[in-house]
């Protein structure tokens, strides 16, 4: 068992896995023929051998209560973590059937869970220790930033010039010019050190003949993208926060500068989105006592998970802190001090009524916010035509799904848990 006590669920656990293949693999691992000498110990550590295609059986060990989540190695030649091992040995251990016994770990998955925990408490000291003393050169900062406001400015001087020539030549010059006339201007967004108005381009390129109503949805985004650029070139005349969600907005780095809140935060949802370049993963938070809800991003090469994993439907306890800009939600993870366990936290969910009044409010802090995180209560999935809405059980408003969300797998999921009747609903 876990430092408190209690095992995790099926779901907690294939909810860590890197993609569905993983997720396929590790779950046909997780019966007891596969393995031999698993067991767990009172601190945390989980092993197992598993017999795999050579004459040695893969080893493989988990420090499921580590403070950062849960760690994994395995002696097998996957690049992926977890591996489909690390997956079936959780699952093995999650169903509670005696397959995974209590007892003293063997010394080679001992020494990997102390050697790991060792070098994270170094870490942290180093860390604690030096953080009053790295001044660095204040002055070079500043001049960096200039030089970057500069170039920033004469991007969005450049894109003003750009939309007013789309809107001047009609947008049906827009769909004979191809998709290249947005790229090359990402690209120049780019030059611009701008990256954030550089995706927001390269979305408008996405739009042009994308079926019924183009013309009008590119219209909005570029009024949307016009808002941007002139919040950006007159940001000295904004109130402080939305000049601090302006530079977000534009791409200019943040810092978690916000007060760190102490909080039980319990892990709402995570999951992953992947281009040629980059895995981003995105990991919501609920605080108990706070209310706050707060987003962590992590990032991996293309191909690999990001480092950052939290269970879903645990909860820890750390600080967090703010990053700038409004509606956004983003954070920084700072120390924890509890590894993630099963709780009883739930954060309070409100009719579609209140979610769609406060996604307004929101609106109005940062107008170019594409959704906001709410917990809907007493909503039932239904019909309505191809896609699917979330009604309200007790009054007359609907909200509907995105067709992303109509898609996906978990779809299906909500529907069978509901029966027709209401849940309780995150997104």
């Amino acid at each position: 068992m876990t430092q408190q006590g209690v095992r995790w669920t099926a779901e907690q656990v294939l909810a860590l896995a890197p993609d569905a293949a993983s997720r396929k693999a590790g779950s046909k691992l997780g019966a007891a023929g596969p393995w031999s000498e698993a067991g767990s110990s009172d601190e945390g550590t989980v092993w197992g051998l598993c017999k795999g295609s050579g004459s040695k059986p893969y080893q493989t060990v988990i420090d499921v209560a580590d403070s950062t989540g849960p760690a994994y190695k395995c002696s097998c030649p996957s690049r992926k973590f977890p591996c489909k091992h690390a997956l079936g040995l959780l699952l093995l251990w999650a169903g509670e059937d005696g397959s995974v016994p209590r007892a003293q770990a063997p010394d080679w998955a001992e020494q990997w869970t102390a050697g790991r925990r060792g070098r994270a408490e170094a870490r942290r000291t180093t860390t604690g220790g030096a953080s009053g003393d790295a001044s660095g050169d204040p002055e070079a900062a500043r001049r960096r930033a200039e030089r970057r406001a500069e170039r920033i400015t004469a991007g969005a001087t450049e894109l003003e010039q750009r939309l007013a020539d789309l809107l001047r030549g009609g947008l049906a010059s827009a769909e004979q010019a191809g998709y290249g006339l947005w790229e090359e201007t990402a690209a120049r967004m780019v030059d611009a050190q701008a990256p954030g108005l550089a995706a927001r381009v390269r979305e408008l390129g996405a739009i042009p003949g994308s079926g019924p109503g183009w013309p009008v949805r590119l219209l909005e985004e570029c009024a949307l993208l016009h808002l941007l650029d002139q919040g950006w070139l007159r940001r000295e005349h904004l109130p402080e926060g939305l000049a601090a969600t302006v530079r977000s907005r534009v791409g200019l780095p943040g810092s978690a500068d916000g007060p760190p809140v102490r909080d039980r935060w319990l892990v709402l949802a995570q999951y992953d989105t992947a281009d040629a370049r980059l895995t981003t993963r995105r990991i919501w938070l609920y605080g108990a006592g706070s209310g706050r809800t707060a987003l962590l991003l992590s990032y991996g090469a293309a191909g690999r998970a990001p480092e950052l994993t939290l269970p879903v439907g645990l909860a820890f306890e750390a600080e967090v802190a703010s990053y700038p800009g409004a509606g956004q939600l983003r954070a920084a993870l700072g120390e924890r001090f509890t590894a993630p366990a099963p709780a009883e936290i739930r954060p309070p969910g409100v009719p579609p009524a209140e979610a769609a009044a406060r996604y307004g409010d929101a609106l109005r802090d940062d107008p170019w916010l594409d959704a906001i995180p709410v917990t809907l209560a007493r909503v039932v999935p239904v019909p309505d035509g191809d896609s699917w809405q979330l009604c309200d059980a007790d009054g007359d408003l609907a909200l509907p799904l995105s067709p992303s969300a109509c898609s996906r797998p978990g779809l299906w999921r909500l529907i069978a848990l509901s029966g027709g009747g209401p849940v309780t609903v995150f997104g």
